[in-house]
C-alpha cells in the first residue's frame, strides 16, 4: 500500500496517511511501529508528552528500512518553552529516538497565558536552520496565535496539528491555515474520550454504501477534504484496515451527509485554556 503524499511549504513531502502513537507505552509503541512500517506506514507521530520515543526509535530500527523513506514526526511541550530550552529538548527527544533527526518538529500547545511561544518558536527556527528539524509547525495553535507567530517571525508553520473529526471540523481554522499555506493534521480523527463518532447511524449508512467501516468513512473524509491524519492503533489489523481508505471517493452526497454531524465552532478542546 502507497499512501499519497501532500507538499510542505518546504517543499518536502508529508505522508498523507500516518500513526499516531499516543497512549503507547515504549514496548508497545515498538511493537506497533513495527507492524505499522511492514504494512506500509511511512508517517510516524510521537512527542516527549507520550514518554515513548525510545520505543519508537526501536520500531523505526526494526521496521528496518532507509530512514529516509520514513516521516518522523516529536512535539516538545511546556517545560521547552522560552529561554532556547527546546534546543536541549529536541537534542534529548533525538537521543530517545536514536535519530539524527526528525522530519517534522511541532510546539505541542502554545500556552498563551505563558508568553513564551513566540520566543519558542525563534528557537525552533534555529533547530530547522540547522537541519536537525526538517520541518516546523504547532499544535493546538488558533488564529490568533498563528497571527502572531506570522507577525513577529520569518518562517510559517509547516503544519498545525489540531483536534479535528466529525463532530470537531474547525472550519475556520482550516480556512486560515490554508490561506497562509500551512497543512491541517487532524488528530483524534474518531472523536476524543467519550464521543461515539463511529457509532453515528449516518456513517454506518455512507460505509454500507461503499462496502466499508465507518472508520475507513471517517479516514477517508480526512484525507479527501485535504488534511493530513494520524489514527491511532497498536492492533496490526485495525492498522491495515486504517490504510485502506484510498480505494474509494465519498461523493457530494456522502460529505454533506457527514458535515451535518458537526456540532459547531465551540465543539473540541479549547487551546486558550488547556494545555501542558
Amino acid at each position: 500500500m502507497t499512501v499519497p503524499s501532500l507538499t510542505l511549504n518546504t517543499g518536502a513531502p508529508i505522508p498523507q496517511l500516518g500513526l499516531g502513537t499516543s497512549p503507547l507505552n515504549d514496548a508497545q509503541a515498538a511493537d506497533a511501529v513495527a507492524a505499522a512500517i511492514d504494512l506500509g506506514y511511512r508517517h510516524i507521530d510521537t512527542a516527549l508528552r507520550y514518554g515513548n520515543e525510545r520505543g519508537v526509535g526501536e520500531g523505526v530500527r526494526r521496521g528496518g528500512i532507509d530512514r529516509g523513506e520514513l516521516f518522523v514526526t516529536t512535539k516538545l511541550d511546556g517545560p521547552y518553552q522560552g529561554d532556547d530550552r527546546a534546543i536541549g529538548g529536541l537534542e534529548e527527544s533525538l537521543d530517545r529516538l536514536g535519530l539524527e533527526y526528525v522530519d517534522l518538529l511541532l510546539m505541542h500547545w502554545p500556552l498563551p497565558a505563558r508568553g513564551l511561544f513566540v520566543s519558542t518558536w525563534h528557537t525552533f527556527e534555529k533547530l530547522h536552520a540547522d537541519g536537525r528539524a526538517r520541518a516546523i509547525g504547532v499544535s493546538n495553535f488558533k488564529p490568533g496565535h498563528l497571527e502572531r507567530l506570522l507577525a513577529e517571525s520569518e518562517t510559517v508553520p509547516a503544519v498545525n496539528q489540531i483536534e479535528l473529526n466529525p463532530y470537531v471540523t474547525r472550519t475556520a481554522q482550516r480556512a486560515f491555515d490554508a490561506e497562509h499555506g500551512i497543512l491541517t493534521e487532524s488528530w483524534s480523527p474518531f472523536g476524543g474520550s467519550g464521543a461515539r463518532v463511529l457509532d453515528e447511524r449516518v456513517l454506518a449508512e455512507v460505509a454500507a454504501r461503499h462496502g466499508k467501516t465507518p472508520g475507513q468513512v471517517v479516514l477517508r473524509w480526512h484525507v479527501q477534504v485535504g488534511l493530513v491524519v494520524i489514527p491511532r492503533s497498536r492492533n496490526p489489523q485495525r492498522m491495515a484496515e486504517n490504510l485502506d481508505v484510498f480505494d474509494f471517493e465519498l461523493s457530494a452526497d456522502d460529505l454533506a451527509a457527514i458535515a451535518s454531524l458537526a456540532r459547531g465552532p465551540g465543539a473540541g478542546v479549547d487551546s486558550d485554556r488547556v494545555g501542558h
